[in-house]
């Protein structure tokens, strides 16, 4: 029997979890290595952390590291019900919280490390926190698929920590009544990039899909519905999709460096967000939200229980055999 010592805390409406004490030891080297370490060795682990009956598709999971750079305040891999993921907004303002809950950091500057690069928060109090994410651009604009029930669509493939196509919603209102039908549009999106072979930067697939719609009165900003590689949507406004979107305003001339963008999701919670021009076109994004911890939890992984591992997605088969957790796993 193995115990895994977790965090929880929600920024605006999306939940992350955080492993603190418990998980596998991945080594020494850089995160992105141990990212697919991580991926290739622990699936098991990560599934059995996030999945049911322990979890839920929502969770989006964060595993602290011991970071290369020591100048950062910790080093983070996230994960979610079907895989490990680049970078996670949202994630990233739950992990500054929960640190700061565990009284590991104090309001003020922090750097974290995660396995595409480094990234910067400021900690403005318990609850509130800004992050510098990693340079962020737009890949390619007005890209055409023709989505059945919808016809032709254009959107643009951008990068901001993960991949993105974002696509302005064909007339489906951004409101919580509409998520099946934004699921199936943007499930359906997704598919046509796959089956046209649009892809990101060497060959990377573009795994979310944001759907967005302009806010009503004069504030610049957008509404959108963000559709996540296991399928479930984006409570929050999405940090790394806020990102992307960031990057496709600067290359279109409509969003000013410095100037304030409003980001609400489905549910209407809400990220400010701004960014600097950086090199090659790219922009340096910084994302503001409030995170609030919501629970401390033991979770237990007894080898009698079929089902230690999680009720697994049948799209994220497991690569690697039990066991998952317990000290085999590092021998």
């Amino acid at each position: 029997m193995k115990t895994v010592r977790v965090i929880d805390s929600h920024t605006a409406g999306e939940p992350t979890r955080v492993v603190v004490e418990g998980g596998p030891d991945l080594g020494h080297d850089d995160l992105a290595t141990r990212r697919e370490r991580f991926r290739r060795d622990f699936d098991r682990f990560r599934s059995g952390i996030i999945n049911e009956p322990r979890g839920s598709d929502v969770i989006v999971g964060a595993l602290l590291c011991e970071p290369v750079d020591r100048a950062c305040a910790a080093g983070v891999i996230f994960f979610n019900n079907v895989g490990v993921i680049g970078m996670c907004g949202h994630g990233t303002i739950g992990v500054a919280v929960t640190l700061a809950h565990l009284r590991r950091i104090a309001p003020g500057v922090h750097r974290f490390e995660t396995p595409v690069g480094v990234v910067t928060v400021e900690l403005h109090d318990r609850h509130r926190v800004t992050v510098a994410n990693v340079p962020s651009y737009r890949h390619a604009a007005n890209v055409t698929v023709e989505v059945p029930g919808h016809g032709v669509v254009t959107g643009d493939v951008a990068w901001g920590g993960n991949w993105f196509f974002l696509v302005e919603s064909p007339g489906i209102a951004i409101v919580p009544r509409n998520v099946e039908r934004l699921t199936s549009f943007s499930r359906a999106v997704r598919a046509r990039l796959d089956a046209q072979a649009i892809r990101g930067d060497d060959g990377a697939e573009i795994d979310h899909v944001e759907v967005y719609e302009p806010l009503a009165g004069t504030a610049k900003g957008t509404r959108n519905f963000v559709l996540c590689p296991g399928d479930a949507y984006d409570r929050s406004p999405c940090g790394t999709g806020t990102s992307a979107k960031l990057a496709c305003l600067s290359a279109r001339g409509e969003l000013e460096p410095g100037a304030t963008w409003r980001q609400e999701s489905v549910i209407g919670t809400v990220f400010e967000a701004s960014y600097a021009p950086a090199e090659r076109g790219r922009v340096l994004p910084r994302i503001t939200g409030s995170a609030y911890v919501t629970a401390e939890s033991t979770l237990i992984f007894d080898d009698d229980d079929p089902l230690r591992d999680g009720i697994v997605s049948t799209n994220a088969p497991h690569p690697n055999p039990r066991p998952a957790c317990g000290e085999r796993e590092r021998s």
